[in-house]
């Protein structure tokens, strides 16, 4: 089996009322950031319940940035209740033995070139120190080995 995700995936939540006008405003800059990038368009983070988080990164997301509007966010009291929400899933990522840094809230405006790259950046730079997200997971089955294969989950042909 071939080891999957090398590069690691980063997820980006990006309210579509800021920070997803960031993100686009980032490509008619023409900027380049990494291409293991997926930006999803989202009415409100605040939506996503605490599981979405969990269930990402079991299916091998290795990075998720929640990009939202930050204290200024059109729905009153969604900006607290999303870091409310991002710090009981902290807690459940340490219980689960996942890093924190992989998960990550941060503001960002419209015209926000530099903050969106700085963010991006910074996060291809975690997911490549920390590798797969179950490879930290003790017992983890889709562990990569030095040779590129995976580990765990290989059935003994008969």
């Amino acid at each position: 089996m071939a080891c999957r995700d090398v590069e690691g995936k980063i997820l980006i939540l990006a309210t579509e009322s800021c920070a997803y006008p960031g993100a686009d405003s980032v490509g008619q800059a023409h900027s380049g950031y990494p291409a293991n990038t997926y930006i999803l368009r989202v009415r409100a983070p605040v939506m996503f319940p605490e599981h979405f988080y969990l269930d990402c990164f079991a299916k091998g997301i290795s990075g998720i940035i929640v990009m939202s509007c930050g204290e200024e966010c059109p729905w009153e009291g969604a900006y607290k209740a999303l870091a409310d929400r991002i710090d009981r899933v902290y807690r459940m990522m340490r219980e689960q033995g996942l890093d924190i840094r992989r998960l990550r809230l941060t503001a960002i405006c419209t015209v926000c070139n530099r903050a969106f790259l700085k963010e991006v950046n910074q996060m291809n730079e975690i997911v490549q120190e920390l590798g797969p997200p179950r490879a930290q997971e003790a017992g983890a089955g889709d562990a990569c080995t030095e040779d590129g294969a995976g580990q765990g989950n290989n059935q003994e042909s008969p």
